[in-house]
């Protein structure tokens, strides 16, 4: 494999800061001047990638980067790139031309690629298909993005100092990374402050990393290796930090987040813990942390008014096979869980979910379904749906149809299969013509569309909790097929200016509920991160609109 090495970038001419003026005499007893890159992340894909480039963005700041606004600005570029749909790889492939020219006017200028896009069977081939990248990292190697870089010195923190987070293994016969380390590395990243994170009021807290499961179509357990659990109290002290910094919303991550703690030993202090899977691989989980578990140590987390001191608690992504009934009394029992739960089911038909490798049947998921519905009434339920899989028959693509006209999901995130290299569908063949692909996704969307637009009309009338997140910059709706985005489809219509109810200076807002409904409103900006009171008037398929009520002043107002 051939080598390329990187220009330390404290030694680019253009980075060179001016020296100023000084006595002759003292010159040679002045240290030299710093010279650091801005830089840019651009982050593609799930909310664990998010976090990712938290850490990865606080070590830059930590050793003494700043920020830059955009590419076209930026020194140094990283680019945390997802694998699991196409065409976000498409895109950052797309991207090479623009890279290319930016460093042709910049010769100084580096990017680095990381993220599930970087597997290590695939590494001879990376620098073919992205020319403009300087620098590979896999998801386990990012923590040692900035040492990599050349950019730590003898002063900074230890855990910066010596590259030991990497770490490889086999799985199915194949080198991937492993997360065997990551856990420390996030420990280190917290103690340290080096996690920049993207938001003053809504915060990511990865519990368990890689991946244990079997789905053939999915590249993460190749690209993030076998499930590593973080240590219980690790996390809670996280999240003791979390809530003492004031954060409103706090997200449990990992990219199967209910098979936490799995993999820790078992400790007399679990003694009362014995789960037992319902679906899946059979594990001896007896007397180790579990969601559930942590999940009741984070709620009970509180103020000095003994309400939960972070008021919303959520996780995500859940796999029917841990959904265990231990974790279901905590969603009903626990009061900052959200009224909100993301289960994928991929497909309304057996025999396709064994050819995913899903390893359960519709039955058992609707089963779990049906005993969290009745533990929590009016829970909000999302998933995930791929159309047009290998060997996919007009008649099980129907089934997937009537299984959302049974469930009434709230929301569903669906994508035309498309092959991933390095999957076991590989193997399969891969015989839905394209163009029936997009018929049978275009006809579920239209289908789910009116099954939203019925589950939102719900809403009407009613007064509800919203976390405000944001001003809305444009007059936009995303896509709900795009992996990029997270679940905010926005409505197409513009947000009106309220009279009489938003007030003098205000603007088009947007923030969600504890169903994890988006709902748009009028209001002054100094309202994102604080939660209000709307009052819901109009209700869309991917989004509601009300009025600004009252704001949230005092924590029993949304009692």
């Amino acid at each position: 494999m051939t080598q390329r090495q990187l220009t330390p970038l404290a030694t680019l001419p253009h980075l060179q800061a001016p020296q100023p003026a000084l006595d002759p005499t003292l010159a040679e007893f002045r240290p030299e001047a710093p010279a650091l890159p801005s830089f840019f992340v651009w982050t593609l894909g799930c909310q664990m990638n998010q976090s990712d480039s938290e850490e990865m963005a606080g070590q830059l700041l930590g050793v003494g980067c700043e920020r830059s606004a955009s590419i076209d600005d930026a020194d140094l570029v990283v680019i945390n790139t997802c694998a699991v749909r196409e065409h976000a790889e498409a895109k950052v492939i797309g991207r090479q031309g623009l890279l290319a020219d930016l460093k042709r006017t910049k010769p100084g200028m580096r990017v680095v690629l990381a993220g599930c896009g970087v597997r290590q069977s695939e590494r001879a081939g990376l620098a073919k298909r992205f020319p403009a990248v300087d620098l590979f990292l896999r998801p386990d190697e990012e923590p040692e993005l900035a040492l990599r870089l050349g950019l730590v010195s003898a002063q900074a923190p230890v855990g910066l100092r010596t590259a030991d987070t990497a770490a490889t293994t086999v799985l199915g016969g194949r080198t991937v990374g492993a997360a065997d380390r990551l856990a420390a590395s996030r420990a280190s990243a917290v103690t340290e402050g080096r996690v920049a994170r993207s938001s003053t009021f809504s915060a990511w807290l990865p519990i368990v990393y890689g991946c244990d499961k079997t789905c053939t179509y999915c590249i993460v357990p190749f690209a993030r290796g076998p499930e590593r659990s973080r240590p219980f109290d690790e996390i809670v002290a996280e999240a003791r930090q979390i809530a003492a910094a004031g954060y409103v919303e706090l997200t449990l991550l990992g990219q199967n987040v209910n098979s936490y703690g799995h993999d820790l030993p078992a400790e007399e202090r679990f003694g009362h813990i014995d789960t037992r899977r319902s679906a899946g691989r059979r594990l001896d989980l007896r007397a180790r942390p579990d969601l559930a578990e942590l999940m009741r140590a984070v709620d009970a987390i509180r103020g000095e008014d003994g309400e939960p001191a972070i008021p919303r608690l959520r996780f995500i992504t859940s796999h029917p096979w841990d959904l265990s009934d231990r974790l279901i009394e905590a969603m009903d029992e626990c009061d900052s869980v959200c009224e909100h739960l993301h289960l994928p089911i991929q497909s309304g038909d057996d025999e396709m979910l064994r050819r995913m490798g899903r390893q359960y049947t519709v039955a058992h998921y609707l089963e779990r379904l049906e005993r969290l519905r009745s533990a929590i009434p009016g829970l909000a339920v999302s998933t995930d749906v791929i159309v047009g899989f290998c060997g996919e028959t007009r008649a099980q693509f129907e089934a997937t149809l009537r299984l959302l006209e049974e469930v009434r999901y709230d929301t569903v995130f669906a994508a035309a299969y498309s092959p991933r290299p390095g999957t076991a569908a590989l193997q399969l063949a891969d015989d839905v013509p394209p163009e029936e692909k997009r018929r049978r996704l275009n006809e579920l969307l239209r289908c789910q569309e009116a099954i939203g637009l019925e589950r939102n009309r719900e809403w009407l009338g009613r007064d509800v909790e919203v976390l405000v997140e944001q001003v809305t910059p444009t007059r936009r709706r995303l896509d709900p097929t795009d992996g990029d985005t997270d679940d905010a489809d926005l409505p197409a219509s513009p947000v009106p200016v309220l009279a009489g109810t938003a007030g003098e200076g205000s603007v088009a807002l947007a923030g969600r509920t504890r169903h994890n409904k988006l709902v748009h409103l009028a209001g002054h900006p100094d309202l994102v991160g604080q939660r209000v009171r709307v009052h819901i008037e109009y209700a869309g398929p991917f989004a509601l609109r009300g009025h600004l009520v009252e704001a949230q002043d005092q924590p029993d107002v949304f009692a």
